[in-house]
């Protein structure tokens, strides 16, 4: 006889695991997103010392982030779904595994480039699933009106990359040799490793509210994508240059320039801290603002940002609306996603980093022909494009 159950039944909720293992499982997903996040970043404060000891060209060296951010465009909506049938226990120990032996490898004193960059490429293919099957597995630990809590809680494991990770692990690594830092990020998986491996229970990929959409919508699901890669694109734009801009037209001299960037990640995870509980209450509106107020933030430095005071303001601003940007495009695509929703957050990343590529390499084209403050204005532009797709009204809603 043939299987005849309907997806309903497909989707059956498995019982949960008790409370403590729930926000056990949580904190070290948590801890794998800060890993991640702080594996891919970590070589940009480490570049000269890495090129020097390397021996090779700052260029040579830079390509251990840019390749690592490629790689990811490239295999995440292959990765997801050649991998959406492998129970999500196995596949994350799997993917963390990758991502300790990956980091262990770059903090070999013997390592040279090409296992080096063997290595990135490694702990690459693992992020690039990892964000996508990370979101389902904890959201489908608790009930689904949680799920933009739950979502806020992983984003701000990632943001405290940037806050802390990546700051501490450039100090780390100009008292004690570049190494260091990546041994003890591969440390920190191994923990969430074995929390994982231990405590998330087995179950098929399918079962549970979190593998699917809520509401399954596909234009919704289009304008959220052209959302995050609009968005992404300004921001990356300007931010590119930022160092730049805060020379330049700003008057920031360079030891100074490291504490604004440093008020602008703690904004990041301030606005993540704010936005996280609005998320399952108001999911347009927490959408909708901060794209906004990345807007007025990228114009308002084009227009002001020769002032100490309005610049810093104005980049905590943009801080505070970057990150919850991100945030609540995840949360958007759990609820509106067409298909599997592991499927929809790997393309939501695909847009992510394509706008990260996209708004680099065209700050660097708008650097050769305009002056700095020409990269901040297009940068707010391209977010005013994004509102515009974001708001622009849905006729068959009307109606």
């Amino acid at each position: 006889m043939t299987d005849q159950r309907s997806p309903v039944q497909e989707r059956t909720v498995p019982a949960r695991p008790a409370a403590w293992r729930r926000a056990t499982v949580v904190g070290a997903l948590m801890l794998a997103a800060f890993t991640f996040n702080t594996a891919e970043n970590l070589p940009v404060g480490l570049l000269p010392l890495m090129a020097d000891d390397l021996g090779i060209s700052l260029r040579a060296a830079g390509a251990l982030v840019t390749g690592y951010a490629l790689t990811v465009v490239v295999v995440s909506l292959p990765l997801a779904h050649l991998t959406r049938s492998v129970p999500r226990r196995y596949l994350l120990t799997a993917l963390l595994a990758l991502l300790a032996a990956g980091s262990w490898v770059s903090a070999l004193d013997s390592v040279t480039y090409g296992p080096l960059l063997a290595a990135r490429t490694a702990t690459a293919l693992a992020q690039a699933l990892y964000w996508a099957v990370m979101g389902p597995v904890a959201v489908g630990l608790f009930p689904p009106e949680r799920r933009g809590r739950v979502m806020g809680l992983l984003s701000i494991g990632g943001s405290l990359a940037t806050v802390l990770g990546v700051p501490a692990g450039t100090w780390l690594g100009a008292h004690t040799g570049w190494h260091t830092p990546f041994a003890v990020l591969g440390a920190l998986a191994l923990a969430s490793l074995v929390t994982v491996a231990v405590l998330l229970p087995t179950s098929r990929p399918t079962q549970g509210h979190a593998a699917y959409g809520v509401a399954p919508d596909r234009r919704r699901f289009l304008v959220v994508l052209a959302t995050t890669a609009l968005s992404v694109t300004g921001v990356f734009t300007a931010f590119t240059y930022v160092s730049v801009f805060l020379d330049e037209v700003s008057g920031f001299g360079e030891k100074a320039v490291s504490g604004v960037l440093l008020a602008f990640g703690a904004a990041a995870f301030a606005g993540i801290t704010v936005y996280r509980p609005l998320l399952d209450r108001y999911p347009r509106a927490t959408l909708v603002v901060p794209v906004s107020t990345q807007a007025v933030a990228l114009l308002g430095l084009y227009a002001l940002g020769d002032g100490k005071v309005a610049a810093v303001a104005l980049l905590m601003l943009l801080g505070a609306s970057v990150a919850p940007v991100f945030m609540a495009t995840q949360t958007q695509v759990l609820h509106v996603a067409p298909g599997r929703t592991e499927s929809a957050l790997a393309a939501n990343s695909v847009a992510f980093n394509v706008g990260v590529g996209l708004g680099a390499l065209l700050g660097g084209a708008l650097l050769a022909v305009v002056d700095v403050r020409g990269t901040v204005l297009v940068g707010g532009l391209l977010t005013v494009g994004a509102l515009a797709v974001l708001t622009y009204p849905d006729g068959s809603a009307a109606r």
